[in-house]
């Protein structure tokens, strides 16, 4: 049996909550209470484990499974969203290179996956918006390219050509994402590659918020993987 420790963020209500597996760096769960949202923990931990193995990591999806709540965070704003303004103690622990290279391996898995589901895709089809509301898909894949640059830039600070590139995602069509995408992945990802033994260990306030290597790459897979989940159902094609 695995243990699983989960590191929670709600509202003092116990409403919409948001589960971070952290011992499997990207993983999440998610739902409208927060017993809801640990009832689906065990489902989302197999659904990364199957992630994980289709890319031909030596896991065991249907193993027995066991979690254990070590952090509940219900105090401060906008909890329930992926990233409490505390953030969570194993956050700024530094960044080893073993993990650092584990944790770009994933995410670039999860980009490669994102391409495959939108290439074949019309223009008409990535331009749809959902009927009960919410951003079509390639609103979401340029707040993805968005979102990635936040956290890198804050991090390391500006990134040679990482304006330019998010600048083509936004102004480009659709057809265009797998190269604009691509473009801004590969400036991000290179430069998390080349992170400092300094870079690795930092700890870098920004307001309330101190930001960390461990803490960048983990807000790049998290959210990385909701909107990958999201996109497949939009698509039906997981």
């Amino acid at each position: 049996m695995t243990k699983y420790s989960l590191y929670l963020e709600s509202g003092p209500k116990h409403k919409k909550t948001m589960v971070h597996v952290l011992d499997l760096l990207g993983c999440i769960a998610q739902g409208p209470t927060t017993e809801a949202a640990l009832e689906s923990t065990p489902e989302a931990i197999r659904t990364y484990l199957r992630f994980l193995e289709r890319h031909g990591e030596s896991v065991r999806p249907d193993g027995a499974i066991n979690t254990v709540v070590e952090v509940h965070v219900t105090k401060g704003t906008w909890l329930g969203n992926g990233d409490p303004t505390p953030g969570f103690a194993p956050d700024f622990k530094p960044l080893s290179i073993q993990n650092k290279s584990i944790h770009l391996q994933r995410l670039a898995w999860m980009q490669s996956d994102l391409l495959d589901l939108i290439r074949d895709e019309t223009q008409d089809q990535l331009r749809l918006e959902p009927k009960n509301g919410g951003r079509s898909i390639h609103h979401i894949l340029q707040h993805m390219a968005e979102s990635q640059a936040v956290y890198l830039r804050e991090l390391v600070g500006p990134v040679n050509g990482l304006t330019e590139a998010l600048k083509a995602v936004q102004k480009e069509g659709p057809d265009s994402l797998p190269l604009t995408l691509s473009a801004v992945w590969d400036i991000t990802n290179a430069r998390l590659e080349s992170l400092t033994d300094d870079e690795r260990k930092q700890l870098v306030p920004h307001g309330q918020v101190t930001w960390s290597a461990r803490r960048c790459i983990r807000r790049m897979l998290e959210h990385g993987w909701e909107h990958l989940l999201e996109i497949s159902e939009r698509l039906k094609k997981i």
